[in-house]
C-alpha cells in the first residue's frame, strides 16, 4: 500500500471537498475497493473524514481541516513544467508526479483560486499527435529524460535511413524535443557536434556510468530553430509550375506542407477565365511531388518540370489502365 497515494486521497479531499469512493478511484487509477480501503487507513490514521451516504453522498474532510504536507519531491517539481500536457507527461514517465504535483498545488491554493484554477483546467486540454496516423512508440524516453537530467552518457542503437541502418552511438543528450506529438533527443557523440534523433527510432538505449557537461553556450530552443530552418533548405531541392482549379487550392492545405501553400500564395497568377491559377511551388523529390499532388485530383496539373509531368501522366495511365477504362490499352 503506497503512503504517496494515502496522501494523495487527503489532498484529493481537501481540494475537491466531497468525492465518491468511485470519484476517488477514478481520479488515482486504483479499484473502488482499493479506495474504500484508503479512506478507512486515514481515518484509522486520525485522519477526520467523514461519510456522508445517500445519493450524492461521499466522503469529506472535517470542516477547517487541512493539512501542511504539501512538499514537493523532485520529482514532481519537474513533472510542474508538463503539468498542462498530460500526454507528454505519460510518455515522460511523469505521470504519478504530475497528478501528485497538481493535486498539491491545488490544496496549497485558497478556496477562491483554487475554484478558478480547476475550472480552468476544465477547458484546456492539449493533444499535440498530428491527425491521420498512430503516436510514435517511445519505450526508451525515459532512459533520455534522466541521462539529460542527470547529464549522463547513453549507448544506444539507432536505426536510421541511410545504410548501414542500425548503427551504436554514446550520446551525450543535451535536450528533449516535442514536435506535432513525435519526441527528438538533441545529442552529441564523443567530439561530435549535436545532433539531432527521433526517439522512436532507438532500438535500445542503456545508461553509462560515463558523466558529461553540455557546451555552456548551448541553447536548446535556439538549436532547434537553427535545425528547423536548415532542415527546410535540405527538404525542398527542386521546383515544379502547378496550375490548379479554384477548388484545388481550397484543399491544398489539407494536402501539402505549409510550404507549399505559401508559395501559391505568392505566386498565382490567373490562367484564363475560369478561376484556375498558376504557380511555381518548391519539391522534394518527383517521387514525394507526384505522390502528394495526386491528391488533388483533376483539380491540379504539372506544366513543368517533364519530369513530373511525366510521372503523373504514367501513375494515372497505371490506374486508368487498372480500372479498364477505355483507351488506357
Amino acid at each position: 500500500m503506497s503512503a504517496g497515494r494515502l496522501l494523495s486521497v487527503l489532498l484529493l479531499l481537501q481540494s475537491r471537498g466531497r468525492m465518491s469512493a468511485r470519484a476517488i478511484a477514478e481520479e488515482l487509477g486504483v479499484s473502488v475497493r482499493t479506495a474504500y480501503r484508503d479512506v478507512e487507513r486515514l481515518q484509522g490514521a486520525g485522519v477526520p473524514v467523514c461519510a456522508e451516504p445517500g445519493r450524492g453522498g461521499g466522503y469529506r474532510l472535517l470542516d477547517g481541516y487541512r493539512t501542511r504536507l504539501t512538499g514537493m519531491s523532485e520529482g514532481e517539481a519537474r513533472a510542474l513544467l508538463f503539468a498542462g500536457l498530460p500526454g507528454a507527461a505519460a510518455d515522460l514517465g511523469l505521470a504519478a508526479e504530475v497528478t501528485a504535483a497538481r493535486l498539491k498545488l491545488l490544496a496549497a491554493l485558497p478556496a477562491g483560486l483554487r475554484d478558478e484554477a480547476v475550472r480552468t483546467a476544465a477547458v484546456f486540454h492539449v493533444d499535440a499527435p498530428g491527425w491521420y496516423r498512430e503516436p510514435d512508440r517511445t519505450p526508451h524516453l525515459p532512459v533520455f529524460v534522466d541521462a539529460t537530467l542527470t547529464r549522463r552518457v547513453v549507448e544506444a542503437r539507432y536505426r536510421r535511413w541511410r545504410a548501414p541502418q542500425e548503427v551504436s552511438r554514446r550520446l551525450r543528450p543535451y535536450g528533449l524535443v516535442l514536435k506535432s506529438g513525435v519526441w527528438y533527443v538533441v545529442a552529441a557523440t564523443e567530439g561530435g557536434t549535436a545532433a539531432t534523433y527521433r526517439v522512436s527510432q532507438v532500438l535500445d538505449a542503456v545508461p553509462a556510468e560515463e558523466r558529461f557537461e553540455p557546451p555552456r553556450d548551448f541553447d536548446l530552443a535556439a538549436y532547434w530553430a537553427a535545425y528547423l530552418e536548415e532542415f527546410q533548405a535540405r527538404r525542398y531541392t527542386g521546383t515544379a509550375t502547378l496550375r490548379l482549379s479554384p477548388r484545388g487550392r481550397r484543399r491544398l492545405p489539407d494536402n501539402v506542407a505549409p510550404e507549399v501553400v505559401r508559395a501559391v500564395d505568392a505566386t498565382a497568377t490567373a490562367v484564363g477565365g475560369d478561376g484556375w491559377v498558376e504557380a511555381v511551388v518548391p519539391t522534394e523529390s518527383t517521387a514525394h511531388a507526384c505522390g502528394e499532388l495526386l491528391r488533388l485530383g483533376a483539380d491540379v496539373e504539372v506544366v513543368a518540370p517533364a519530369g513530373l509531368r511525366r510521372a503523373m501522366a504514367e501513375t494515372v495511365g497505371t490506374l486508368a489502365r487498372a480500372y479498364g477504362l477505355p483507351g488506357s490499352a
